[in-house]
């Protein structure tokens, strides 16, 4: 997707709130239906451009990472490295979690579900705050680095959640 920030109408930053995402969504494909009048191959279209623009913004670390595209920042296939220490962290956290999805002990899973879920937050406080600093190269980079550490977070919570369903 080139633009979802563009495709909505919205400014290009991490302070949008799903309101405002929601409400640009619909204003627009209101205009699109048939009975305003709009043409329906373009409407459709339009219509699945806005729909992916909708689902891009409507999550906060796609949202991060379509901004830090905009902004020239590095592709996560380009640049893969995580903060310093946060390797060694996961490992030592992920021993801590196969002993409580071994043990089958629930309380212990989602113990460690909120923390992730925590992690989760300062990642994401740490992208905004990294992209409202400003958007030099070397800014732009520690943010793909947090952004990466993001994603791990993410399908840590992921895995998390299969092994508490198991």
């Amino acid at each position: 997707m080139a633009d979802p920030f563009r495709a909505l109408g919205l400014p290009a930053t991490m302070k949008l709130s799903d309101d405002q995402i929601e409400g640009a969504a619909l204003l627009l494909s209101a205009r699109l239906h048939p009975d305003a009048g709009a043409d329906d191959v373009q409407a459709q279209g339009r219509l699945a451009e806005i729909n992916d623009a909708r689902a891009t913004l409507s999550n906060p670390e796609t949202r991060a990472s379509a901004l830090l595209a905009l902004l020239g920042g590095p592709a996560a296939s380009a640049d893969r490295t995580l903060p310093a220490g946060f390797l060694p962290e996961m490992m030592e956290i992920r021993e801590k979690i196969e002993e409580a999805q071994q043990s089958k002990d629930q309380s212990v899973l989602a113990g460690w579900v909120d923390w992730a879920m925590q992690r989760r937050a300062r990642h994401a406080e740490e992208v905004t705050r990294l992209l409202d600093d400003g958007h030099d190269p070397q800014r732009l980079r520690q943010v793909r680095h947090e952004l990466n550490a993001w994603r791990y977070i993410e399908r840590l919570i992921e895995q998390i959640g299969q092994a508490r369903t198991l």
